[in-house]
């Protein structure tokens, strides 16, 4: 998101800062990719009019996220390999969902896709239906034993797309479906270390002066460093925990940061001048699941939107994702061998101004797309 403050010199200046990020379940890839086709599609019809000189087809960047992430899935699939089971004759691509979600929208097309690169591709609800419908043989493999086939699918690729709500975990049954799911050789996006990196507080170390130097160049770290918000823990003992805790504790200071606890999906934070009374209302020693970042400051831009709420028009926020692939292998305990990185296309949403959250699922906001300038 592009953070605009004044510099000492009274000059306004513009940064490019990072929200958060996400390693589990990243939703509204096909979603945006979708949006840039429509307005495309309506630039072309001459929708725009000739009020709006500055769209033009090389302004309206092409959305290749639907694309590069069944890519990802496809080389992660061809990297597991043929079958390893003698009960099973072909591997396949196991989605891992949630029950009545409109995620399946975004879901979907990436399914097609890889059926379309003649890779079977099937989908089961988490919990429960993950322990009735497949099995791990005495060699770790995942077999998948689907209503419509005749013999046992070995799982070269489980796409976690639930299991990241914590009441998904309130009882044995999500837990035992986890424990199956990480104790097989199928290759996991993610995997169980991978989902913790996705955790706020993890977030909020590698931001900590000296933590980046562990794993990046000092040049690459210093670069990275500067896209980072400054953020903070709420425990007691760090000097950098208690200055979260003072800032957070009065009104004053709270106004210009938000409380982010390590849960995924929207809906979560708590901003500004609420987060003094929220924390006195929650036990002191919870304090230390939350971490306080401050919060960027966009620049006003004026929009309008259309939502399920109706039409608006005013000032609005907009926040860009880069959606990447990874994946690696561990040579040993030690080392670890990438084997492909790269970016792999981005999603747009804007929201009115003064709306905190930005989750279209929840009704936060717009899926956008960008108009180069």
């Amino acid at each position: 998101m592009v953070h605009s403050y004044v510099s000492e010199s009274g000059q306004l200046q513009l940064q490019l800062k990072q929200v958060e990020l996400n390693t589990y379940s990243a939703a509204g890839g096909v979603h945006s990719a979708r949006i840039t086709r429509l307005h495309k599609h309506l630039l072309k019809t001459g929708a725009y009019g000739s009020s709006h000189p500055c769209i033009s087809p090389s302004s309206l960047p092409d959305c290749p996220t639907t694309n590069s992430l069944a890519l990802g899935l496809l080389n992660a699939h061809l990297a597991y390999g043929p079958p390893k089971s003698n009960s099973a004759s072909r591997t396949g691509i196991l989605f891992i969902v949630q029950p009545n979600n409109v995620n399946i929208c975004d879901e979907r097309p990436l399914e097609e896709h890889l059926w379309g690169y003649d890779i079977p591709t099937y989908r089961l609800e988490f919990k429960q239906e993950i322990l009735d419908a497949t099995s791990l043989t005495s060699t770790r493999e995942l077999l998948f034993h689907g209503s419509l086939l005749h013999n046992p699918l070995e799982i070269s690729v489980v796409y976690m797309r639930a299991g990241y709500d914590e009441h998904e975990y309130h009882d044995p049954t999500g837990i035992a479906a986890r424990v199956r799911l990480e104790s097989s050789r199928a290759i996991k996006c993610p995997s169980l270390l991978s989902h913790l990196t996705t955790f706020k507080k993890v977030q909020q170390e590698l931001s900590t002066p000296g933590t980046l130097e562990r794993f990046l160049p000092a040049p690459e770290a210093a670069k990275l460093s500067k896209t980072f918000m400054p953020m903070y823990p709420l425990d007691e003992f760090s000097s950098l925990g208690q200055r979260g805790r003072a800032l957070a504790l009065d009104a004053a200071t709270a106004a210009r940061h938000v409380l982010k606890p390590s849960l995924e999906g929207g809906g979560h934070n708590v901003y500004g001048a609420a987060i003094p009374k929220f924390l006195r209302m929650i036990p002191e020693e919870s304090w230390s699941d939350y971490i306080l970042m401050e919060q960027i400051e966009a620049p006003e831009i004026i929009n309008s939107l259309i939502s399920p709420h109706g039409m608006y028009s005013g000032a609005v926020v907009t926040e860009l994702g880069v959606f990447g692939v990874c994946r690696w292998s561990h040579a040993n305990q030690k080392e670890v061998k990438v084997m492909e990185n790269r970016e792999a296309g981005f999603s747009l949403k804007t929201k009115g101004r003064e709306m905190d959250e930005m989750s279209v699922v929840k009704g936060y906001g717009c899926f956008d797309s960008p108009l180069l300038v």
